[in-house]
């Protein structure tokens, strides 16, 4: 055949009716027999049939599509969980659109409209929440139609929002960081944006540990270079550093050094998160561990577990003591 072969096309060569075609390709409830399924099958290989996406959603009433709306694709803790959505996917016969929101509400409701016109199966948003009160109130309201369109969501981060939620413990993971490191007299806090509440768990777990005041909080961006530059506003005479993710302490490691200093002999770091680069710094970095692909695995069985109340993962922390920490003061 020349031309794209239809539903109607397969029906025939199977010797079957187009309700029947309908049934086996585009995955409706209504089931057939074995046999008129492998003969529709057998028709569709050897015509080159394929289905059309909107005739199996309105079969189906959704896709076999699913959502990952990611704060920042190039960060490695953002891709190391979108690693374990899309192993968990494949093995589900599933397809996964990925988006960037940048931290945004209002992004990730407009990524939320587009999959719930494309019929998406589900979502899963991938980020931490903000402090912005109207924005999140305006992600709620979205997430509200999408599941009501038949859709299901999960978050990745602080409860609150509806649907299934994956907690990360960032307090707990923090918490152990700061008593590990509370022998220093003079401990600095490097930390992301304060409107994202990951920082300030992150920070409130830390300081508990800790037990004591720390010298200064620099705040500075989620990122490398923000890390980097953080380095030139450690007071001097700091023994300890605590740095809100891995990412951000890659830059102030090298910073720190351009400043003259030994990790850990002059200043001891210590980051969160375990992405998989730290382990190639010299010297390795003491962090918080998080089973990032675990995570990502355990937002889309939730997605596509059955319907009922929202559910909490809680996903426990590790700490990791490498070679740039000390416990001296």
């Amino acid at each position: 055949m020349t031309r794209q072969p239809t539903l109607n096309d397969v029906a025939v060569a199977a010797g079957v009716s187009l309700a029947t075609a309908s049934r086996v390709l585009n995955g409706s409830d209504r089931k057939v027999s074995a046999t008129l399924h492998d003969r529709v099958m057998a028709a569709a290989q050897a015509l080159h049939y394929t289905a059309n996406a909107q005739a199996q959603a309105l079969a189906r009433r959704s896709t076999a599509l699913v959502g990952l709306l990611l704060h920042d694709i190039a960060d490695p803790y953002f891709s190391g969980i979108a690693s374990g959505v899309l192993s968990a996917a494949v093995a589900r016969d599933l397809r996964v659109v990925i988006a960037d929101t940048g931290a945004d509400p209002d992004a990730a409701v407009a990524h939320l409209s587009a999959l719930r016109g494309e019929r998406a199966r589900a979502a899963i948003l991938v980020g931490s929440r903000t402090t912005d009160r109207a924005g999140e109130k305006r992600l709620a309201e979205a997430i509200g139609q999408f599941t009501a369109a038949g859709a299901r969501m999960v978050c990745v981060g602080q409860p609150g929002l509806p649907g299934d939620t994956v907690v990360p413990d960032n307090r707990g993971g923090a918490r152990a960081l700061g008593a590990h490191l509370s022998g220093h007299a003079r401990v600095a806090i490097v930390a992301g944006p304060d409107r994202l509440r990951t920082v300030r768990d992150r920070v409130a777990g830390f300081r508990a540990g800790l037990g004591h005041p720390e010298t200064t909080l620099v705040s500075a961006e989620f990122s490398r270079d923000g890390g980097y530059g953080a380095a030139a506003h450690i007071p001097d005479g700091t023994t300890a550093v605590f740095v809100t993710s891995d990412v951000m302490a890659t830059g102030l490691c090298t910073g720190l050094r351009e400043r003259g200093l030994r990790i850990p002999e002059d200043i001891a770091v210590a980051g969160f998160d375990d992405i998989p680069v730290i382990r190639d710094l010299h010297p390795a970095l003491t962090t918080v561990a998080l089973p990032l692909a675990d995570m990502g695995s355990q937002a889309l069985h939730l997605a596509l577990a059955e319907d009922g109340p929202s559910r909490t993962v809680t996903i426990p922390t590790r700490l990791v003591i490498r070679d740039s920490t000390s416990t001296g003061s």
